[in-house]
């Protein structure tokens, strides 16, 4: 038998899926769902260390040992290549203390400095770092209107309900109202850039939400932690608000996980992630432990109209694809593709009916989170190059030429990078400032300087390749 060593931070400090949770310890926390499989950033799943047996290691149990408050978890899963069964070690925060080591390892990516330095500083990109998002424990994913004047995010703030619910902001005034029915897990909103009406993820109409807002509440009172972070309900449906009634139109009704939708250009599209091909055919008995253990495994990238016609798979790759976006001209997809082992992701493009797909990162690492700048020059996103404790923003060169620049500096959580539509100011997810990291992600803004963002992609090396791949 093979045994595989998949390290993860199971005491949640700024993540979502399998323990990394951004925006707080709750199972429904999804930054447009990243995959957070905490391990080595420089290794991959075949390269982590073989176990002769489901014996724990000598060198986990010194370092269990030495930090007795936290706990080794054991979880069997099979392996999706094989019918043979790979147990996966859930090992909770042993190794946050080396984080730092992992990333020296490496060294700063793009020739720059790590926050050691002096020499580099997120404040050659960004100016005026100011917090967006205040009230409720958790806050994150914003998605702005056409014209800049409103922006949909999600945030936990309904009383008695520990989930996210969706918003829409007036970037004016400040003023907020709740666009979500309130009930259940919501999730991925996005506004039609020509009706403004509202997409997103809902379970509101699952007759046992209330049943599972009492649940996690009192877990939460318990005291108690969530290793896995992230369910990826099969309940979970896209719906529609309209702009002017605020009705819900519910767009997918198939088993399994829908959600991350966005709109194309023109508002007439809809691009989104589902794991409906686990519900809608009979599953081996591989395949079946691999949904109990990782749903995410089976998500895939579609495509619908934007009143649920038309739905149509446009990827078919073993893995976890999610978090699609349209390019600003809408000639392109872009999203970010697990491996099959689920330790590492990277950025792809494609055209939007799934043809001349295009590997724009290659980082040895995990790479999620993509967005394409306005100006269709560059793509941001979110990765923990620097260590599994500190994700932070970068860039890329749109054609994936260059290796990646970092933006973000400050220790902790910064991903889910969004550029307003001028490309002059970003908005992003944020642990900084908080006493309390896992409890306090919030939106901040940001000043952005496009020239620099041009002149440092200029100045990058050529990509290299991590993973073996050109």
């Amino acid at each position: 038998m093979n045994y595989l060593a998949r390290l993860i931070i199971a005491n949640p400090v700024a993540s979502s899926h399998l323990g990394y949770d951004v925006m707080g310890a709750n199972p429904s926390t999804p930054p447009r769902q990243m995959a957070y499989n905490l391990g080595n950033n420089r290794g991959t799943s075949s390269g982590a260390e073989p176990f002769s047996g489901p014996t724990v290691p000598t060198w986990i149990s010194d370092l269990e040992s030495r930090f007795p408050r936290y706990q080794v978890d054991m979880v069997v899963r099979r392996s999706k290549l094989s019918a043979k069964p790979v147990y996966v070690l859930l090992l909770a925060a042993l190794l946050l203390p080396f984080a730092g080591l992992l990333a020296q390892a490496d060294g700063p990516p793009s020739g720059q400095q790590t926050n050691e330095s002096d020499q580099y500083d997120e404040s050659v990109l960004l100016s005026r770092i100011r917090q967006l998002t205040f009230e409720g424990r958790r806050a994150g994913e914003g998605y702005f209107s056409p014209d800049g004047s409103q922006m949909v995010f999600q945030t936990e703030r309904v009383e008695g309900n520990p989930y996210f619910q969706i918003y829409l902001m007036d970037m004016l005034t400040g003023e907020t109202r709740r666009v979500s029915p309130g009930q259940g897990k919501t999730t991925c909103a996005f506004i039609n850039p020509v009706t403004g009406d509202i997409e997103f993820a809902s379970t509101h109409h699952d007759p046992r939400s209330l049943e599972y807002q009492q649940a996690e509440l009192e877990f939460r009172a318990s005291g108690q932690e969530h290793r896995m972070a992230w369910d990826y309900d099969p309940e979970m449906e896209i719906y529609v608000a309209d702009a002017e009634t605020g009705e819900l139109t519910r767009l997918t009704d198939v088993r399994g996980y829908d959600a991350e939708g966005s709109y194309s250009p023109d508002g007439e599209w809809i691009v989104f992630a589902s794991t409906r091909d686990a519900y809608n055919r009979e599953l081996n008995e591989e395949e079946k432990s691999a949904l109990e253990v990782d749903p995410s495994y089976f998500s895939e990238i579609y495509i619908m109209r934007a009143d649920g016609s038309e739905q149509t798979r446009l990827t078919n790759v073993p893995g976890y694809d999610g978090g699609p976006f349209f390019s600003p001209d809408g000639k392109k997809i872009v999203w970010r593709q697990f491996d099959e082992g689920g330790l590492l992701a990277d950025v792809w493009t494609m055209d939007p009916d799934g043809s001349n797909p295009h590997r724009v990162t290659d980082f040895g690492a995990m790479s999620w989170a993509p967005y394409v700048h306005p100006s269709g020059q560059y793509v941001l996103f979110a990765s923990n190059k620097l260590g599994f404790s500190n994700f932070e923003v970068f860039m890329v060169d749109v054609e994936g030429e260059k290796e990646p620049v970092r933006v973000t500096t400050t220790d902790g959580f910064d991903g889910l990078p969004v550029p307003t539509p001028d490309g002059k100011t970003l908005v992003w997810t944020s642990t900084r400032y908080g006493a309390e990291g896992r409890q306090t992600g919030q939106l901040f803004t940001a000043d952005w300087n496009h020239e620099k963002a041009l002149e440092l992609l200029e100045q990058a090396p050529p990509r290299k390749s991590h993973s073996g791949s050109q």
